[in-house]
């Protein structure tokens, strides 16, 4: 089984609030992760008909069947026991990680957590597996592709099962509408949400244009926020805003949409097999989007804010990622195996831009070395979620 790397970051969230809320994608592993970081702690799942009605009917007697707390998943089946849990962490000396509660569906959770648990609760956001993850446990292709192509939900990599990523995908696409949008839009509008998001994925690394999209379905711009706002929230995709550094340019103020899993991205722009993916129009988009996903793990899995931006001004020239972290990182995403210095041509006028402030360039490729050329990082995609400017030689 892999350890996840954000166990240190629960821990560390564990060993401050009375109660930790898991939230991320649907299967990305939230309960395994909550089991193997407090083997010690009870789990009790609301999934379970019998458990579910007997905290429903005294959720404060319930909870005091465990007085050393528990790990409590499917929380948000059972609305009344947030009001529970908020009056045991209250009552007698404060317990750090006394709670652990996990869901499925994440509009409810977190809103039930908000509501109930303000000042006593931090969250902890899990996505799939990272390259380094799936590195530590062996289970990592050498083909880059094939690594896109399948994804990095949980479930595709146990070994114990064989699942076809286009079967899979689309038992989880299906499962998704059924349960987690289903109660935040009108029932007759599932078929036309399931081609928004089909349409969704024909923009992901691209800047967001919502009356296009309005168009392309048939529905009001409105709408549209509604419902990326519904998938924003449910980690299917994620907004890249656009850098605030001025620089004296006139800057471009529309964020960039990108998938949270290129596998899941794959699917939606129907690409069946690794020789498509190679060969698709789509295929600078699909690994740009790959090289965020693994950015946003490397951070969400320190519990840290992403700090990730993107740079383009009125002229059209845009530099792909800003990473905003102890220092500045100016990252050009690039489809090709080999490190050329051409690569890094944005990189470096926009290091040129901010002048000697210590802003460092970077080059993420799909070649297998990483190194430094002329203060350039090349990275390679194996490395692209550990990076952090301080150590180059990663593979």
């Amino acid at each position: 089984m892999i350890e996840r790397t954000a166990k240190n970051a629960l821990l560390r969230l564990a060993s401050q609030f009375a109660v930790i809320g898991i939230t991320g994608p649907r299967q990305s592993g939230k309960s395994t992760l909550a089991k193997m970081t407090f083997p010690e702690k009870r789990y009790l799942s609301f999934d379970d008909k019998t458990i579910r009605e007997l905290a429903a009917a005294n959720p404060m007697d319930f909870l005091m069947a465990f007085p050393n707390g528990a790990i409590i998943d499917e929380a948000q089946k059972v609305p009344e026991i947030f009001d529970a849990v908020k009056y045991h962490v209250d009552q007698g000396s404060f317990t750090p990680g006394k709670f652990i509660l996990t869901g499925s569906n994440q509009f409810n959770l977190k809103q039930n957590m908000t509501d109930s648990l303000a000042g006593r609760a931090a969250f902890l956001k899990l996505l799939p597996f990272s390259i380094g993850e799936l590195k530590s446990g062996n289970l990592l292709s050498s083909n880059v592709y094939e690594t896109i192509f399948k994804g990095f939900y949980p479930p595709l990599h146990d070994t114990a099962k064989h699942f076809s990523p286009d079967d899979w995908f689309n038992s989880y696409v299906d499962t998704y509408l059924d349960l987690d949008v289903e109660s935040q839009i009108n029932y007759s509008n599932l078929s036309v949400f399931k081609k928004f998001i089909q349409i969704c994925a024909t923009y992901s690394g691209q800047m967001l244009s919502m009356d296009s999209m309005a168009r392309g379905i048939g529905v009001s711009a409105p709408t549209v926020k509604q419902w990326l706002s519904i998938l924003e929230s449910s980690f299917i995709i994620h907004f890249l805003e656009p850098d605030t550094q001025n620089l004296g340019k006139s800057l471009v103020k529309t964020p960039k949409l990108y998938f949270v899993d290129s596998g899941l991205l794959c699917h939606l722009l129907r690409i069946e097999s690794v020789e498509e993916l190679i060969l698709h129009p789509n295929k600078g988009a699909v690994v740009e989007t790959f090289a965020l996903g693994e950015l946003l793990k490397g951070r969400l899995n320190q519990g840290k804010h992403p700090n990730l931006t993107y740079f383009r001004d009125q002229k059209g020239f845009e530099v792909d990622t800003i990473a905003d972290w102890k220092r500045t990182f100016a990252i050009e995403i690039k489809s090709t195996i080999e490190a050329e210095q051409k690569l890094s041509k944005n990189a470096r006028d926009y290091l040129a831009l901010r002048g000697d402030d210590g802003t460092r360039g970077a080059v993420f490729y799909l070649g297998d070395l990483t190194c430094t050329i002329n203060g350039i990082d090349y990275v390679s995609w194996k490395d692209w979620g550990e990076y952090n400017g301080e150590k180059v030689a990663l593979n």
